[in-house]
């Protein structure tokens, strides 16, 4: 395993027992609650040890500071590059971790204030309540750093309307918490000023019954309303441009849009995708474009070998040149090799996609998928949408 520079004596992760509830707290606000292998372990022991417990009936999981996950712990992989295989551990059991929430026998509310990124979002989006606030930011950057959309994220953005996943695991454009709400990423909207009380009322429940815990949060809960400049409102302008079947395509009919009247929102989305690791934008567009026809479980299966080729650097060394220049050296000035998406070998890309044998494949046990299975469908924007409203 790489080394982790963790306290010994630091609780990562916080498991209180509050009568039938249980309450999980992600502890590393220094960190922004970022995600190591102490802290997949923990998790994954708590909430096995949880579903099977008969005196349980309701999960709740928030993060401690600022931020509720800002994702994987970077420095640990880069830490491990020159050691084969150092986090094949870790990234094994994190990739069952995110099965197992989205399988997950009991009520789960996930109360999420703050920076929401990456591996931290997987522990948000799946669960039966998603609650978030004013103050909550999304985003799934990891293909601008030479990696891909991993956690389940190749499934569940590959099931937003229209091409709204694509251009999220390209860019890592954010969405703010009503955003969320809006394409069904999260379910409720709370003002962060009451998320404590909404914790309160939850844990004096005492229940896991899915009506009673709708209608507290439903109690604290605010109506939706996105302003002009919400990027949802381009939607039909982001459909065009990243519904391109190729990186090369997708840059162009941004370009085109970008040139036109009133589109001066496109030029920052243009220069950040220009910025991103070539590598890193055409393994994220393929795995996004596969998961519109997998399964969780085959999508699971799927990022664990991206994951783990790309640490083996089987296509590239770009994730850790874009590790060190985001977090090490902090540079923001990687050298992408190769530095084109033309010159990206498709051969290779073929490579890193490729099946393991059986017996290095992520093994998932036969259980009811899709606890997350497309949110946004019954989402006022779905409604919207389908109904021509939607701008």
């Amino acid at each position: 395993m790489a080394q982790e520079v963790v306290n010994p004596d630091e609780q990562v992760v916080l498991g209180e027992e509050i009568d039938r509830v249980r309450l999980l707290t992600l502890n590393r606000p220094r960190q922004l609650n970022v995600i190591s292998s102490k802290v997949v372990s923990l998790l994954a022991d708590f909430l096995e040890k949880w579903e099977k417990d008969d005196n349980v009936h309701l999960i709740l999981i928030k993060g401690a500071g600022r931020a509720f996950s800002a994702g994987g712990d970077l420095k640990m992989f880069y830490d491990g590059r020159t050691s084969e295989d150092s986090c094949l551990e870790v990234v094994y059991r994190m990739y069952w971790l995110c099965y197992h929430i989205h399988s997950y026998k009991k009520t789960q509310v996930a109360l999420v204030h703050g920076i929401s990124m990456g591996g931290g979002a997987s522990f948000m989006v799946p669960m039966k309540f998603s609650v978030v606030t004013e103050k909550t930011v999304f985003a799934t950057p990891e293909a601008s750093i030479g990696f891909h959309t991993d956690c389940g994220f190749s499934y569940m953005l590959s099931r937003l309307p229209g091409y709204l996943g694509e251009f999220l695991a390209l860019t890592g454009s954010r969405l703010n918490g009503k955003e969320l709400v809006t394409v069904g990423m999260a379910t409720h909207f709370v003002p962060s000023e009451k998320l404590p009380e909404l914790e309160k009322h939850l844990i004096n429940l005492n229940s896991g019954g899915i009506d009673a815990v709708n209608s507290v949060i439903e109690e604290f809960s605010e109506d939706i309303q996105l302003g002009e400049d919400s990027l949802l409102s381009k939607q039909s302008v982001l459909d065009e441009c990243f519904s391109k079947e190729t990186i090369v395509d997708i840059i162009k009919s941004l370009e085109a849009e970008a040139s036109k009247e009133g589109n001066g929102w496109i030029v920052p989305i243009l220069k950040g995708l220009k910025r991103s690791s070539p590598t890193g934008l055409k393994v994220t567009l393929r795995s996004v474009r596969e998961g519109r026809k997998q399964a969780l479980g085959e999508c699971l299966k799927k990022e664990f070998r991206l994951t783990m080729n790309i640490l083996r650097t089987k296509i590239s060394g770009d994730v850790y040149e874009g590790i060190r220049a985001l977090t090490v050296d902090k540079d923001n000035a990687p050298k992408w090799d190769p530095p084109t998406c033309e010159e990206v070998d498709d051969s290779k890309v073929d490579d890193v996609f490729r099946p393991f044998a059986m017996d290095l494949e992520l093994q998932i046990p036969e259980k009811e998928e899709n606890r997350w299975n497309g949110k946004y469908e019954n989402s006022v924007y779905a409604t919207s949408r389908a109904t021509g409203t939607a701008r």
